[in-house]
């Protein structure tokens, strides 16, 4: 027998796939729900969970719950996601100094001054990912990453696991709903890193695409 949260988010789901409520519609106010079902703030608020971890509804803080539009999955392919033609970027930075993770992330002291980048990507009002770009304080403006030409080695490492609360605020996800992370480091000639990245997508909407170019050794082969 299904319990009161997923009858109540059952109805909602029906009424969202059947279009009594629309695509980028307001919900009613959590309190007018419980209300109306009859349920606790609490139980009422498990229901909508649900249909969060489903992508088919989501949160915006301050505002309320709404009905998300038809999810397109992006592909991350080569450092950027594809198709970005109607992607917006807002970036805020901070200077700090490397601790926890980060010092064996960029191979630096603990204290290392460091600029961290933080990059959220939008589709519309949805956010995307969720990326911080760490890059050591001594490098020189003409240094940077993205505008170095001396780059020897890139490495990634992909995990899924749960997200953490705030990455679950931020993206408007729900803490149920597995990410896509992908940690990346970049290192120039003499094997120093020069950045760090670690990006985070939803998995509900986004794949990761990596391709391995083989070469034949010609020589060899006629050997």
């Amino acid at each position: 027998m299904a319990s009161l949260h997923q009858t109540i988010a059952a109805d909602l789901r029906t009424q969202i796939t059947t279009g009594n409520l629309k695509a980028g519609e307001r919900l009613p106010s959590e309190p007018r729900l419980a209300t109306h079902y009859k349920v606790s703030t609490p139980t009422l608020r498990n229901a909508l969970a649900l249909l969060q971890a489903e992508g088919l509804i989501e949160k915006i803080h301050g505002k309320g719950n709404y009905v998300r539009g038809p999810l397109r999955r992006l592909t991350y392919m080569g450092g950027r996601l594809i198709p970005d033609t109607d992607l917006h970027i807002t970036v805020r930075t901070t200077n700090l100094r490397a601790h926890g993770d980060l010092i064996p992330l960029l191979k630096v002291p603990a204290r290392t001054p460091l600029t961290e980048f933080l990059y959220l990507t939008h589709q519309g009002e949805s956010p995307y990912s969720l990326a911080r770009i760490y890059v050591p304080r001594n490098l020189a403006p003409t240094e940077m990453p993205w505008c170095r030409t001396g780059l020897a080695d890139t490495q990634e490492t992909v995990t899924a696991r749960l997200p953490t609360p705030e990455e679950a605020s931020t993206l408007r996800i729900s803490s149920t709903l597995p990410v896509l992370t992908i940690t990346r480091v970049h290192s120039d000639t003499t094997g120093r890193v020069v950045e760090g990245t670690h990006l985070v997508l939803p998995g509900d909407r986004a794949n990761a695409l990596f391709t391995t170019h083989h070469t034949t050794d010609e020589t060899g082969a006629k050997g």
